[in-house]
């Protein structure tokens, strides 16, 4: 039987929810959809509100605010606002630890290699259940646009997502309540959404560039025919427009007070992200701040900038290099480079990227921040059944492999092979009389297993006791189209099997993500009415400070009476925001917005009147 859902403008039934594309990203997420009468794809959101800032700001009351509301506690409260969440999506503390003093909130120093956990005023939240947050939010942004339940998504993921990462991304969208049909790499689905209409007959080479704000990846694909195949894929997962934003906090720090450059740590990433959107538009930054009593003035332009940043520029252009050997090709078979992601808008990007492919004209005919979403959005068509004129062959990222005698790593399937894969492999016991052989599955490109990221271990238990070297247990890996390994071993003279599904070792269990599920809808009906009454007092802080400014600006246009009443009014509604509910607060608002209309009526008539004045117009 299918799914049934509740259309829930209408209130009537509908069998299938819909299906979008979303880009999680570091710094802003996106939703996308393909519209059914054009057959295109969009992003949701209204004109001036695509991007969803990928920040969580938990409250006093310990519930979690998503987006432009939680961006402006960046400042005011930096202990209990996330951002950067993606960077610790699938991670353990020892992995994030250089990075940690970074961050504005509590990362927990734990000495197991669980999932980190982050602690803001004594609740404590996985970055799985954060991510959850944001793309709860983008749910919730679809089905009020659309009037429709959205239940199943394309999510897309950095290239270079390990194992673990891509198991934590696809829970996160579970405890949103989305059912994840694929994790797409994300050069490959900006490849789809500028490859679509492309000339059947005509056959392409093409390297996708994706800066983003904390992950970055280069990809080659061939398209012929609608097949978009990935030849290779190189990346780095902890490289993006944080970095950029970071050297510049550090060039400030460097001749500030020593008393001061922690806290300029904690308090400038805004200003930071500000001066480098300012110097990369050929303008020198400038401004003064008050920080700790002290007064500090701070400069960037762009030739600083440019220098900062060098070295995590080159460290990109190493990442396309290799990514060209791994393919076998030189800059001259590239045939079109597109960029992807907010950060790609730095000009020495593309200025270095036009130097190398010197040939070809670099393509940010995109926006570099949709185009991800959009390429999401088209894939989950095609799992629709949609459309059949597109396929996706992408590839594994990193080896996949066992551990052997001497703690060598063995490679059952090499990076870069196409997905979905089955690779088998064939081994026997090291000692006489062995009934049991314990296979442990790692990730990564060392000789030793040491060096690499263990992913899981499965116990193949009732092998008959036989001299050693005699018994043939057969290892089977099967990668899905996710990039999610599942792992089979048999004896075959017994027949004795095992399998697993890799879970990361510090992963979510199942258990814990029923429990969130549980939790989301438990406290579902508490936590709406919660973000109504703080969206309504947002309403309201702004509605105040409008009327005030407009008092200062036109009091001459009112009367006494006039400005005592409204000044009332405004008094009113602040006395509302203290204890009032959402329904007290938003008719504070309604009264204030009835009494103060007639205002701009009258400054709107004043104008034209102006305007007019002195003009002579000739009777016909």
């Amino acid at each position: 039987m299918g799914k049934i859902n509740i259309n829930i403008k209408s209130g009537t039934l509908e069998k299938e929810g819909l299906i979008v594309g979303i880009d999680l990203g570091t710094t802003n997420s996106i939703i996308a959809m393909v519209n059914p009468e054009t057959g295109k794809p969009e992003v949701l959101g209204k004109a001036d509100e695509l991007l969803v800032p990928s920040v969580v700001h938990i409250t006093g009351d310990g519930v979690p605010l998503v987006g432009n509301l939680a961006r402006q506690a960046l400042i005011s409260h930096p202990q209990s606002t996330i951002f950067s969440v993606k960077r610790l999506l699938g991670r353990s503390y020892k992995d994030v630890e250089a990075h940690a003093p970074y961050y504005t909130y509590r990362i927990l120093d734990e000495e197991d290699e669980k999932l980190v956990r982050i602690e803001v005023n004594g609740k404590y939240f996985t970055p799985i259940e954060l991510s959850a947050e944001i793309l709860a939010e983008l749910k919730r942004r679809a089905e009020s646009l659309t009037g429709k339940t959205v239940n199943r998504a394309v999510i897309t993921v950095p290239a270079y997502f390990n194992d673990s990462q891509r198991q934590a991304t696809r829970d996160a969208g579970k405890i949103a309540g989305l059912e994840v049909l694929r994790i797409v790499n994300e050069p490959t689905a900006a490849s789809l959404a500028y490859g679509l209409g492309l000339n059947p007959s005509e056959a392409k080479t093409i390297m996708v560039y994706d800066l983003g704000g904390g992950t970055f990846d280069v990809s080659i694909l061939r398209i012929e025919e609608g097949v978009f195949e990935v030849l290779s894929t190189q990346g780095d997962t902890y490289l993006g427009g944080d970095d950029f934003d970071r050297e510049i906090i550090r060039y400030w720090q460097h001749n500030a007070p020593e008393n001061l450059k922690s806290e300029m740590a904690k308090t400038l990433r805004l200003l930071a992200e500000d001066a480098k959107k300012t110097v990369c538009n050929k303008q020198d930054f400038q401004k003064k701040i008050l920080l700790g009593g002290s007064e500090l003035i701070l400069n960037l332009d762009y030739a600083t900038f440019e220098d900062l940043t060098k070295h995590h520029m080159e460290k990109t252009l190493h990442c396309l290099q290799q990514a060209m050997v791994d393919a076998n090709l030189a800059p001259k078979d590239i045939d079109e480079v597109v960029l992807v992601g907010g950060s790609t808008r730095m000009p020495f990007v593309k200025q270095r990227l036009s130097d190398l492919f010197g040939h070809i004209k670099v393509n940010d005919t995109l926006n570099p921040d949709e185009v991800v979403a959009l390429g999401a959005a088209v894939e989950a068509d095609v799992i629709a059944g949609n459309r059949s004129d597109v396929l996706l062959l992408d590839v594994t990222p990193l080896s996949l492999g066992i551990e052997t005698v001497g703690g060598l790593m063995d490679v059952l399937i090499t990076r870069n092979t196409k997905i979905p894969c089955k690779f088998i492999k064939s081994y026997t016991t090291s000692v006489d009389g062995q009934v049991k052989m314990s296979i442990s599955v790692y990730q990564g490109e060392r000789e030793l297993v040491s060096e690499n990221r263990k992913l899981g271990e499965l116990l193949l238990s009732g092998i008959p006791a036989m001299p050693a070297g005699l018994p043939k247990v057969e290892v089977a890996f099967i990668l899905n189209a996710d990039g999610i390994l599942t792992v089979e071993a048999k004896e075959i003279r017994s027949g004795v099997s095992q399998h697993i599904d890799i879970k990361p070792r510090y992963g979510l269990s199942d258990e814990d993500v029923e429990r969130m599920l549980l939790d989301s809808i438990s406290h579902a009906k508490e936590d709406v009415s919660i973000r109504m009454r703080l969206e309504a007092r947002t309403e309201a802080e702004q509605m105040i400070y409008t009327v005030q400014r407009f008092l200062e600006k036109n009091a001459g246009l009112l009367s006494e009476a006039e400005i005592l009443n409204t000044h009332k009014f405004c008094d009113d509604l602040q006395g509302r925001l203290a204890d009032g509910d959402k329904d007290t607060i938003l008719q504070g608002i309604e009264a204030l917005n009835e009494y103060t209309r007639p205002f701009a009526e009258r400054l709107m008539n004043q104008a034209v009147s102006s305007a007019l004045s002195g003009t002579h117009i000739d009777k016909v």
